[in-house]
């Protein structure tokens, strides 16, 4: 009987959440609606996906290809999923032929996932995939993401896949978040540079950045996308190693 009770404080806290990214984008000078709230469901049943969904909510998204696979084609076609983590090349097509609806993919941090992404989408006949170039602003070596002085030559090449949608960029910050502004920042300047190679508005290249805890500093610091998981589902469920 502990299910119902659980489902109801995600809806509860995902209004929370709601509430404070409202806030943090007036302090920044936006509207709410600026920015896009992806409700991370990783490790969570889909129950309590539903639960969410039945309060009106319709952005989810997943961080491992076999969660998404299995999930998405249980759930209503109208959710928008991102999947939001470390996409390996061999994985595009499985990905894409499970949920061939997919909204975003956050986190292109080579060619070879872009060129596998785009031969998948091409092979299921769907219109451009909208993706991000992953940009590792920390320099720690366990994370994936492509160098900063590497990302016009990355956004570049994913421009030429002509079934792909590039939309912005995308950051993790520092776990312990006391680098976190400069990351962001490093990511802010990573935008002002394609959009200044590629003669691009700087509203028209999304800035993913931003999670559970750590998702205002990056609204006011200017993301226009967050990932938030753990403060709207609770803690991450892992099975126990036997």
């Amino acid at each position: 009987m502990a299910a119902p009770a659980m489902e109801g404080v995600a809806v509860t806290a995902l209004r929370t959440v709601l509430h404070r990214v409202r806030q943090a984008a007036e302090r920044s000078g936006r509207r709410a609606d600026d920015v896009r709230v992806v409700a991370v469901s990783k490790t969570k049943p889909i129950s309590l996906i539903e639960q969410v969904y039945d309060s009106g909510y319709r952005c989810f998204g997943e961080n491992y290809v076999q969660e998404i696979v299995e999930k998405a084609p249980q759930l209503p076609n109208d959710i928008e999923w991102h999947f939001v983590g470390h996409l390996q090349s061999n994985k595009a097509k499985s990905l894409l032929a499970a949920v061939p609806h997919l909204a975003m993919v956050e986190g292109v941090d080579n060619e070879k996932v872009a060129n596998h992404l785009d031969r998948a989408v091409s092979s299921i006949g769907r219109k451009p995939l909208k993706v991000l170039v992953q940009v590792n602003t920390s320099g720690e070596e366990s994370k994936s993401g492509i160098h900063p002085s590497k990302c016009v030559d990355l956004v570049k090449h994913v421009l030429s896949c002509h079934n792909l949608d590039f939309s912005g960029l995308m950051t993790i910050g520092m776990p312990d978040y006391s680098s976190t502004p400069q990351n962001f920042k490093r990511l802010s300047d990573c935008r002002t540079e394609v959009c200044r190679a590629l003669g691009m508005m700087e509203d028209q290249c999304e800035l993913s950045m931003g999670m559970s805890g750590d998702f205002e500093q990056a609204i006011e610091m200017g993301s226009t996308n967050v990932r938030i998981g753990s403060t709207i589902f609770g803690p991450r469920e892992y099975p126990m190693k036997k």
